[in-house]
């Protein structure tokens, strides 16, 4: 077998690539986008058919270059939280899936009593909020009625995306998630690797409509392709997939990856560490039957910036172009911008927050708003880093990136700037990919732990810039008066 295939199935768009396993690259790879709806304000829905055909396509693309007979396996990795309740008879989705950024729950969240909110931090390592997949569930329980109607007569079917696809690509012969994504569900005890009874009864949740859940590098079923089978090997949530991907295997490792919104997670080996800090705790990928666990903090908001610049403001014709026209000011001229379109999230966790610019005055033109937004971005990962360092004991040395922003030189260097750590971009940028191509290869047999950390390699490194570094920390300074102004 010469390739293995890694699906990742985002929140804007679909991808597949091939791996070659000799060459120990990606060779090819295929993409399609798809779609979000926001049918009010706050809410964000998207259509598991059309996730699911996409997918499909890619996944075919890439196993027709390949040749379905080279092919030693697919791995997976998803967005995250993001919930679809289809019928387990037909595999059909009965209501829209409501994604992952959704703040439609926020008040049911809010209402939960203080035993409940307790326990759920406890067992689960998470904060009670709508991010989280439990109470989408609820949501759907209490106003679909379909979903009311396939649960009453046992027909019921919920759970993230990975466990989704894997059940269609299995034409239902696999109903199976990982840990990752299961510890993404308020549902799921870290502690004990399993779904907890507790939470499951006072939400109303039967455990009988949850995916069994497995290792990370576990076989999870097999896909038909011309009549060969085609094993999935290896799921994980996209974070924890890019957290593998850049070779973070051990505690005091961590990185930040810049998508759709920004996420920061730091590896704290077999340690499973309750932030006091607003933080969550999470598993990272399991393997071998190791626990592993990480420390998370995640902005909602990086990528969906620049793109509301660009489709909502018509300040930019692509993402690209942020960079340059950051770079044609000396500073934002006091302009400072909060990414809170639908809410904030870790350390704030302030699901009411909305967005604002603040410090706008007759000067401020194009350049010092998209400035602005991206220099959000770093001090988003900023707010987390330091609750990081503050909740492990343990000074983050540097941090790796990946995703789509860390391309933006422009912001990689004020990155390191703000967070006065070395920011480590890699040569294979796609790690949330790639991590799902490892965990394919470890369930294989194909590779180890020892191999994978030794495959990483450094594109470019982005040191602080100490010169610089009393004007960074008072405009961090300014950037935290603006968030208290959007919490009010």
């Amino acid at each position: 077998m010469k390739y293995v295939i890694a699906l990742d199935a985002g929140t804007t768009s679909v991808r597949a690539f091939v791996y070659d396993i000799a060459a120990k690259a990606f060779v090819h790879r295929a993409v399609q986008e798809i779609g979000q709806s926001f049918p009010h304000p706050g809410w964000v829905e998207q259509d598991a058919d059309e996730i699911y055909y996409k997918c499909a396509y890619v996944l075919n693309d890439c196993i027709r270059f390949a040749g379905a007979e080279n092919v030693a396996g697919v791995g997976i990795t998803n967005q995250r939280e993001t919930v679809v309740m289809w019928n387990r008879e037909t595999g059909e989705p009965v209501c829209p899936a409501i994604g992952w950024q959704c703040r439609r729950t926020g008040a049911w969240c809010a209402a939960l009593d203080e035993e409940t909110k307790a326990l759920v931090h406890a067992r689960t390592g998470l904060v009670p909020d709508a991010y989280f997949s439990a109470s989408k569930i609820v949501w759907n329980f209490q106003h679909i009625a379909c979903v009311k109607e396939l649960l009453r007569a046992g027909k019921l079917c919920a759970g993230t995306i990975d466990s989704y696809l894997i059940f269609k690509f299995t034409e239902g012969r696999s109903f199976v998630t990982d840990v990752t994504n299961a510890s993404r569900t308020m549902l799921f005890n870290v502690h004990a690797m399993q779904w907890d009874e507790e939470l499951l009864h006072r939400f109303r949740i039967p455990r009988g409509i949850l995916a069994e859940v497995r290792d990370s590098d576990a076989h999870m079923g097999e896909i038909d392709v011309g009549g060969r089978r085609i094993p999935i090997a290896g799921v994980a949530g996209d974070q924890q997939a890019a957290l593998f991907g850049q070779a973070c295997l051990n505690a005091g490792e961590g990185k930040i990856t810049y998508g759709t919104g920004l996420f920061l997670l730091f590896h704290t080996g077999a340690e499973c560490i309750a932030s006091e800090s607003g933080l969550v705790t999470t598993a990272a990928c399991r393997v071998r039957g190791k626990k592993a666990y990480a420390l998370e903090g995640s902005s909602f908001h990086a990528g969906s910036g620049i793109k509301w610049l660009r489709d909502k403001l018509g300040l930019l014709s692509s993402a690209a172009e942020s960079e340059a026209l950051a770079q044609s000011v000396p500073d934002t001229g006091g302009v400072f911008f909060v990414p809170a379109f639908t809410g904030l999230g870790a350390p704030y966790w302030a699901p009411d927050a909305r967005g604002l610019f603040a410090g706008i005055t007759q000067s401020t033109g194009r350049a010092e708003l998209v400035r602005a937004v991206l220099e959000s971005i770093a001090y988003s990962a900023r707010d987390l880093a330091d609750c990081m360092q503050r909740d492990s004991g343990v000074p983050l040395a540097s941090v790796r990136c990946d995703g789509g922003a860390s391309a933006n030189d422009f912001l990689m260097q004020f990155q390191a700037d703000v967070l006065g750590k070395p920011v480590d971009r890699p040569v294979e940028r796609e790690s949330t990919a790639l991590g799902a191509a490892f965990l394919c290869m470890l369930a294989l047999g194909l590779t180890d732990e020892a191999e994978i950390a030794s495959l990483r390699r450094s594109e470019k490194i982005f040191f602080p810039d100490p010169s610089v570094r009393e004007r960074r920390e008072t405009s961090y300074r300014q950037y935290c008066m603006a968030v208290r102004r959007a919490l009010l």
